[in-house]
């Protein structure tokens, strides 16, 4: 399946029209008949993409047939796991509780039980010291004095533990983590986020098409706020 499609909807093409049919329109024919059947993300990558804007935006209306259409293109329980409690820490607690809230229905209708889900402990990825050790020491001389507790946190928690959890790949992570700060008008973390993404492997053309498919989940001015920075990264990794 490569679009999205009425089944788990809160609201039928029909319920759209009796009070726009432009945006019925909109939603068939560039939404639904081109945006999701594009070349540039695969139909994987736009569920997971289009999961990270809702969550980043506390959208539960379109949760249920967003991550329902997530799994019908082949994201796996333990990666949608994964994907909310990541963005717990780039949202907020409470956004993610949002996504739990919706996805434990979904769970249980598809008989999706804790074999499927990451088992805890996990056993963490292997952590590149040098980078880490480089990134942890210009955080700590540029905020230490400002929230140590959230310099520590970050270290700790965020680079030494969340980053290293195999049940989604790092590409994955840095999708959605770009993805979210796009959506949440975060532009002033999209420069690392984004060269951590195409260091774990996501491609410039990607990273382009995301923002087109943004462009519709998260509405244009969050998408043209993230531009420059964007092309400021192109441009610097093109040198």
């Amino acid at each position: 399946m490569t679009a999205p499609v009425a089944g788990h909807s809160a609201l039928s093409n029909d319920d759209v029209r009796a009070v726009s049919p432009a945006l019925a329109n909109y939603t068939r024919d560039t939404i639904v008949g081109d945006l999701w059947n594009r070349p540039g993300l695969s139909p994987r990558d736009r569920s997971v993409v289009t999961v990270a804007a809702l969550i980043a935006r506390a959208q539960t209306i379109g949760m249920s047939h967003y991550f329902n259409l997530a799994l019908e293109n082949g994201v796996k329980p333990a990666e949608i796991a994964e994907i909310i409690t990541h963005l717990a820490f780039y949202s907020g607690w409470s956004n993610a509780f949002f996504a739990v809230q919706v996805v434990k229905d979904i769970f249980a209708e598809r008989d999706i039980g804790a074999e499927q889900l990451p088992q805890e402990p996990v056993q963490l990825l292997r952590l590149d010291e040098a980078s880490e050790n480089q990134r942890a020491s210009a955080v700590q001389a540029n905020f230490g004095e400002v929230s140590q507790g959230a310099v520590d946190y970050t270290r700790d928690v965020l680079f030494r533990d969340l980053w290293l959890r195999p049940d989604l790949a790092p590409r994955d992570r840095s999708l959605i983590t770009v993805a979210a700060l796009v959506a949440s008008g975060q532009v002033a973390q999209i420069t690392y986020h984004l060269n951590r993404a195409m260091d774990n492997g996501l491609t410039q053309a990607e990273a382009s098409e995301m923002l087109a498919h943004l462009a519709f989940y998260t509405g244009w001015p969050c998408v043209f706020s993230a531009m420059p920075v964007v092309k400021d990264v192109f441009a610097d990794r093109n040198k």
